[in-house]
């Protein structure tokens, strides 16, 4: 057991060491082959073999989903048709450990027919694809984390590393925002944050709970059944919302003198509540309902009238949190 441990810090130690190396690797080199992806009008073709294609795919995945068009290609599917998918308009990322696989050379000179600019990114500074590309983006690390020497290990966490940081330098450079990640994240609780607004989920038109300040205490109870949300607005006589009544509000008149057949229900509402917008972010709601403590909020326009209502229940079925 004492082995697998020492051995696991070893292979982290010697995976650090070989990330903070790469700083010594962002030089001029790695700028123009950032800015020769940022000035592509194409997209970003990342090809690779082996452990660098996994780490391949994965950086593609990266720069699409940050704003740069991008997809891996196979270098052995492209010497059988998928070379069409390269136009001149492109760039094309070619990963290679030791610059030398065949399978990613055997194809470049194809791409420099096409047109399209070639990036190599290798960790040998000599090899026959860093000086064939346009610009080379060093990867070389000192040894392994693999005791052989031989399994991809450091030098994977070193391809991976340095594509995250061509990848944030173009978010960066391309002004890409948290809306513009959300448009290609719809899925998931991730996308549901960035995108889903009350206007999405909340109660309106019949299913909203309102009733007039005059109205009976009685009213608003029955009011607050039928709809399910445990609150209803309260509005006066211009429908502007003049307050709230909820669950908690009934529980606090429960031992006070208060006929809920004759008394209004403007004696007992809570004045001032706390009210959003439907452009509101689901997720900006829940925080403003947790920071408030309060399990639901009214959904008003810009004339303060009651458009919609939504509670802690609307936001968890959602799946906003």
């Amino acid at each position: 057991m004492n082995d697998f441990i020492a051995l696991a810090k070893q292979v982290i130690d010697i995976e650090q060491r070989a990330v903070t190396g790469l700083q010594q690797y962002l030089d001029e080199s790695f700028a123009a082959a950032c800015s020769a992806m940022f000035d592509c009008s194409g997209r970003v073709i990342v090809v690779g073999m082996g452990k660098s294609g996994h780490v391949g795919g994965k950086i593609a995945a990266t720069l699409a989903s940050t704003g740069t068009p991008a997809f891996f290609v196979h270098p052995g599917e492209a010497s059988h048709g998928d070379l069409g998918m390269i136009t001149k308009d492109d760039v094309v990322l070619a990963i290679s450990n030791s610059g030398e696989t065949g399978e990613v050379l055997s194809i470049i000179p194809v791409i420099k027919r096409i047109g399209a600019t070639l990036i190599g990114m290798t960790g040998n500074a000599e090899s026959t694809l860093a000086k064939v590309s346009e610009h080379h983006v060093c990867i070389q690390v000192e040894e392994e984390a693999c005791p052989l020497g031989l399994a991809p290990t450091s030098s994977t966490t070193a391809t991976l590393v340095m594509g995250d940081a061509i990848a944030v330098a173009l978010l960066n450079a391309r002004g890409f925002t948290a809306d513009d990640f959300a448009l290609s994240h719809p899925g998931g609780s991730l996308g549901k944050r960035l995108l889903l607004r009350l206007d999405d989920i909340m109660h309106a038109g019949e299913r909203l709970p309102k009733v007039s300040e005059q109205a009976p205490i009685k009213e608003a109870l029955i009011e607050m059944s039928a709809k399910g949300l445990g609150m209803t607005a309260v509005v006066d006589e211009q429908g502007k919302l003049a307050g709230i009544f909820t669950d908690g509000d009934l529980r606090r008149i429960l031992d006070s003198k208060i006929d809920i057949h004759k008394d209004q229900i403007a004696s007992v509402m809570t004045l001032s509540p706390t009210v959003a917008t439907s452009q509101m972010l689901a997720a900006e709601a829940l925080k403003v309902m947790e920071q408030k403590k309060i399990n639901g909020l009214i959904v008003v326009d810009d004339q303060h009238v009651p458009v919609g209502a939504m509670n802690m229940h609307d936001l968890l079925t959602s799946g906003v949190f």
